[in-house]
């Protein structure tokens, strides 16, 4: 038997694609992890057969599903409670030793800002904690004394690269992305994409919002600004190459012309572990990376004019205020739209643009200014999506197949 110290984990998100490679992961490696708390959305019956397998503290359901969890999980020992309070709650956890905050989009916010405290490990897949939250969740994390360890396969490359190295010797971030699944089309063939179309990514299985962002690039855009703050490096020194073979999963380019790259087969469970783990390399059950199998690796450019994403990402980073902020509630909002046929594909680039113009100069401080002001660019979004559709009335099924 292994004299290892169990981990304690509190995971926010538990029923999407990384909670459930997590869960994975603990079921793989009996005795090292102890779920703590687990918190869901709208995925009941996912989140109850968790419960019951990991038997958590803790579990957080959306509030119109508290009262069936309750009666469910009654006798239980698992303490049930909602909504994002209830997010607040698992995240705070005193019993976990990491977190994860797997939360889609930025209500993962709250909770993750809840679960920094002292010796905490933070293991990072909400990209828009930071792209909304930027430096006042940095000064959070350390004044708090906490670690933030990143789970997106790019900044997990980036950071895996970066042992033993120093930054001071970093010349540019290279982020790799895959090109979705309209790499080569041109804006005019982008403007009747289906939902069905924009949701069918070529190599990554994800959740519908995160598929639509990286079928806009607008993924690519967000781990841009994720990476300006998580690696404390300007806008100007990170770049984004077309890699459609998902192997390389980002690169670090040094000053003595050397380029540190992190490899392996597209699955996330490895970066999952290694933040979960403290860096430790477990065996993940993977498939091992056979280079003579892929052949070539290929890398493009990527087409700033079909595809504005990564320069509006870049916009938004270049000047103090909030322009990430803005950005990331438009496209909220738009991809929201999008999928509900109220806009079209193209027309999200469109609600991205009055986020942009619209963005305050000023730095939220505190949490509660920041979610003052993702109310205020909430609002800026709908208004947009609002003049677009009376501006171009369609039918509802316009952009499903």
């Amino acid at each position: 038997m292994s004299n290892e110290k169990t981990t304690g984990l509190s995971i926010l998100g538990s029923t999407g694609s990384i909670g459930r490679s997590a869960l994975d992961i603990v079921r793989s490696h009996p005795g090292r992890f102890r779920v703590r708390g687990l918190a869901c959305g709208k995925n009941i019956d996912m989140a109850l057969l968790q419960a019951r397998e990991f038997r958590p503290e803790i579990l957080s359901v959306d509030e119109s599903l508290f009262a069936r969890a309750s009666d469910s999980l009654a006798g239980s020992g698992i303490r049930v409670v909602a909504g994002t309070e209830g997010a607040c709650e698992v995240a705070a956890l005193q019993s976990a030793e990491v977190l994860l905050s797997a939360i889609v989009g930025e209500a993962g916010l709250s909770p993750t800002w809840e679960g920094i405290f002292p010796g905490r490990t933070v293991a990072l897949a909400n990209k828009e904690t930071l792209v909304v939250g930027g430096q006042t969740v940095i000064d959070r994390v350390n004044e708090r004394g906490a670690r933030l360890v990143p789970v997106d396969s790019e900044h997990s490359a980036i950071y895996q690269a970066m042992a033993g190295h120093r930054w001071s010797d970093v010349r540019r971030i290279l982020l790799t992305a895959s090109g979705g699944p309209f790499f080569g089309k041109k804006r005019k063939d982008l403007e009747r994409v289906t939902r069905e179309e924009a949701l069918n990514h070529p190599t990554w299985k994800m959740g519908p919002k995160i598929t639509i962002d990286s079928a806009t690039l607008l993924n690519k855009g967000l781990e841009m600004i994720e990476a300006r703050w998580l690696f404390d490096i300007p806008a100007d020194r990170i770049e984004v190459v077309v890699h459609r073979q998902s192997i390389i999963h980002s690169m670090v380019e040094l000053r003595d012309a050397s380029v540190l790259a992190q490899m392996g087969v597209p699955d996330m469970k490895g970066p999952i572990a290694y933040a979960l783990s403290g860096e430790e390399r477990l065996p993940i059950g993977v498939p091992f990376l056979d280079l003579v199998k892929t052949g070539q690796l290929t890398f493009f450019a990527p087409d700033h004019e079909t595809f504005p994403a990564i320069r509006q990402a870049a916009r938004s980073i270049s000047r103090p205020g909030q322009g990430a902020l803005y950005l990331n509630m438009a496209n909220e909002v738009a991809v929201a739209a999008f999928l509900a046929g109220k806009i079209s594909f193209t027309e999200i680039f469109d609600v991205w643009e009055q986020g942009l113009i619209r963005a305050p100069g000023e730095i939220p401080g505190s949490l509660a200014e920041i979610r003052q002001a993702v109310v205020k660019a909430t609002d800026v979004a709908r208004e947009a999506v609002l003049r677009i559709e009376e501006q171009t009335p369609r039918p509802a099924s316009a952009f499903r197949n």
